[in-house]
């Protein structure tokens, strides 16, 4: 079998040098554009390990390889050979084939496997998987089962090696294009080559770029309309993942025709047709920012539909004639909160008493406040007063963390929001306004984190005359997802009622923690000396910061206050990239937390390497797995990893241990360190935060804000006194385009 490669040197004149060996390990690799560093054995004796570069796309550990290209010497690493060219050539050899089997590459096939197989078939082994794989049942303790799934995994291995010898040719990685096998099958071919802008729509991983890049390789015009509106709905997908519901009209054609660098009569164009096209995008008139000219506001259809839906949805919610939890209409509130406070030994302070009448006779109701203000409490003696009147009370958070905090503190079972709902593959939840929760109060935490889609579906499913309360810190950074659902219900003048929670008790005062988080949020900087909870450590360079944080969180943490470097410490960082972002961080504490051990099982995919005991999160939203969906967000450790099964386990934040294929793994990230944005919802014994002046276009006061109260009990702060000022003066800029204050109103 030989499989041609990704760039000939097809340069004048050039006569390439070849070079054959084994692939024996891949050091680093570029799932974007299959840039490869990689270790070959030439078969020289002396286990001498050639290291070559290049684009060795879809070419795997084990393999025998054929490479052209050219010699060169790299000032740090060497002599090296930079491949332009490769074909994969079958191994001959028993060892070659032993070891071209035990890579991992055939699924059901792991080294022991490997050797059982090649000792029982010598030179024939790939012979008899390829013409007779039912023939491998002769192998002791091979069963029909693996036999089956052996033979179904060879055959799938060469249909998506021949769809990746098509895709080669424009760059695209080897995960990706198990990706588009996946989906399309047999058909792929044929979509990438004739419809390829599809690809940005039906398969994670590849946006607008890459299908762009795909189409310009197969022949598809610069100023194709295809392109064009493609073009345009990679902009407005892109406004979606930063947060807005739509795009100003004039900025999404400006943004277009950057992008595109096509002619702007052209987009607005297509933009007219993708509008007359009833799946295509919404344009509507909407208000402008704080009141302003209207402006034309142009929607992807979902976010319409559901801002729509939503605001409709909590004014029929709100003016509900019939109520689920009538006691509390007519209740006598001095004997009922007297009652409460004999019952938890506590005295409600005069708003949280106000927010508890609210919530049990409100239809929806908000309860904002920030840390140290008496939210939970208050949630608890509301979950309390509804319970003793027999009310059917569910809790909720966006999170599996939040939710199991929310059930310690009531006492009662909590879920996530997406579990509550039984959300389906496709999205789709089991509950909604035909068929809602049987439920009289429902009570979300941290309802910061709620973005427009997830309100949506939730409000959906509130039965006629149940009690909605929605709890969280509108101060807090808003959702990862579009919108500002917390912060549009809480407009002034909007009709949804709510209490704001400003008195700091007496015990929460004690807490550093708490003290600067408010201070922080009032524009003023923390206190960072005399606290037994909080602390800077100051280091002026951004390197220096990230490896002082690292060791802070790694050894310095656990060795003073006896916490677990993996479950209670958490670094939170403002950005991904850089120095001190969570990319680099991940990698640095992983080795020092979680080193490599011969005794410890490890997968590495692309540049990371996953091992069992690994910290990792879930970064993206697959309705398809666990029992109700895995989300965005979703944090776990590795609990088991199989090269014979190809898989892993992650034991998640919510208990449930979920199965990874090693051909998923893009789906998660190390979790040693995460920005700050994906740790909403969650809370942590001690958190560290990087705080340099390299991020500083990230550095806001309510980033930095949200980053402090993750904390349950310490916050170190890592960096720069000018960064750390930076970030408390900066009010975050603008809002972000939504318009569900106005339909509310």
């Amino acid at each position: 079998m030989s499989i041609p490669a990704a760039r000939p040197a097809d340069a004048p004149g050039f006569t390439p040098a070849v070079l054959e060996g084994v692939l024996e390990r891949i050091t680093y690799a570029n799932e974007e554009n299959g840039y490869t560093v990689a270790r070959v054995d030439t078969g020289r004796g002396a286990g001498e390990l050639l290291t070559v570069v290049g684009s060795l796309l879809g070419a795997q550990v084990g393999e025998s390889l054929r490479m052209e290209g050219r010699w060169g010497s790299h000032p740090q690493y060497g002599r090296q050979f930079t491949v332009e060219n490769y074909t994969t050539v079958l191994p001959a050899t028993v060892q070659g084939i032993r070891r071209y089997l035990g890579s991992g590459l055939i699924k059901g096939i792991g080294p022991r496997i490997a050797e059982r197989i090649v000792d029982h078939f010598g030179t024939d082994t790939l012979e008899v998987i390829e013409q007779e794989p039912g023939r491998l049942v002769e192998v002791p303790g091979l069963g029909p089962k693996r036999t089956a799934l052996i033979g179904a995994a060879w055959e799938e291995q060469k249909a998506i090696k021949e769809v990746m010898v098509f895709l080669q040719g424009v760059g695209v990685s080897t995960s990706i294009a198990v990706r588009i096998y996946k989906k399309y099958g047999d058909a792929s071919i044929s979509v990438v080559r004739n419809q390829p802008y599809r690809l940005a729509a039906d398969v994670w991983g590849i946006g607008f770029l890459t299908a762009d890049r795909i189409a310009q390789a197969v022949g598809i015009p610069h100023d194709s309309p295809d392109r064009v509106k493609a073009g345009l709905r990679y902009a407005l997908s892109q406004s979606t993942d930063q947060g807005h519901c739509f795009l100003p009209e004039e900025r999404l054609i400006a943004d277009s025709v950057k992008l595109l660098q096509v002619d702007a009569g052209l987009v607005i164009d297509c933009l007219a047709e993708l509008a007359a096209d009833e799946e295509g995008v919404v344009r509507e008139k909407v208000p402008g920012p704080a009141g302003g000219e209207p402006v034309t506001a142009v929607y992807l259809v979902p976010f319409h539909r559901a801002e729509l839906s939503l605001a409709g949805q909590v004014r029929r919610l709100l003016g509900a004639g019939e109520d689920r939890m009538p006691a509390f209409q007519d209740v006598d509130w001095d004997r009922a909160l007297g009652w409460l406070a004999r019952r938890t030994g506590v005295e409600l302070a005069p708003e949280q008493q106000e927010a508890v009448k609210l919530a049990l006779t409100s239809r929806v109701a908000v309860l904002t406040g920030g840390p140290g203000c008496g939210k939970s409490f208050t949630v608890r003696s509301i979950v309390e007063l509804a319970r003793a009147k027999k009310a059917a009370v569910v809790l909720a958070a966006p999170t599996g963390r939040a939710a199991k905090r929310l059930a310690e503190l009531t006492g009662a079972e909590a879920s996530t929001v997406h579990r509550l709902l039984e959300l389906k593959p496709g999205g789709d939840a089991a509950f909604d306004r035909d068929r809602p929760l049987d439920a009289d109060l429902i009570v979300v935490d941290e309802a910061s984190m709620l973005d427009l889609l997830l309100a949506n579906k939730l409000v959906k499913a509130v039965a006629m005359g149940a009690h909605l309360l929605l709890v969280g810190d509108v101060d807090q950074l808003p959702s990862v997802g579009a919108g500002e659902v917390l912060r549009d219900l809480l407009a002034e003048g909007g009709p949804v009622p709510s209490v704001r929670l400003t008195r700091i008790f007496r015990q929460a005062r004690e807490s550093g923690v708490v003290t600067n988080a408010h201070r922080i949020n009032e524009g003023l900087p923390p206190v960072t000396t005399g606290l037994k909870d909080f602390f800077l450590f100051v280091a002026e360079e951004t390197e220096e910061a990230g490896r002082l944080a690292v060791d802070v969180a790694a050894r310095r943490i656990p060795a003073t206050f006896g916490l677990d470097a993996r479950r209670d410490v958490q670094v939170l960082a403002p950005m991904h990239r850089g120095p001190a972002g969570a990319g680099t961080l991940n990698g640095l504490l992983q080795q020092a937390i979680t080193p490599a051990r011969p005794d410890l099982p490890e997968k590495r995919f692309g540049g990371r390497v996953f091992r069992v005991g690994d910290k990792v999160t879930q970064v993206r939203n697959n309705y398809e797995k666990g029992r109700n969906g895995v989300f965005n967000g979703t944090v776990g450790v590795v609990t088991s990893l199989s090269a014979d099964d190809q898989r892993l386990t992650v034991l998640t934040d919510e208990d449930e241990e979920v199965p990874y294929d090693f051909d998923e793994l893009d789906e998660l990230a190390h979790a040693y360190a995460v920005t700050i944005h994906r740790s909403q919802g969650s809370e942590y014994p001690a958190v560290v935060i990087p705080v340099t002046t390299g991020a500083w276009m990230m550095l806001q006061r309510n980033l930095l804000y949200t980053a402090v109260t993750r904390a349950k009990g310490l916050v170190v702060l890592v960096g720069s006194r000018r960064a750390l000022g930076q970030a408390v003066r900066t009010v975050s800029a603008g809002r972000r385009h939504t318009a569900l204050d106005h339909r509310l109103g």
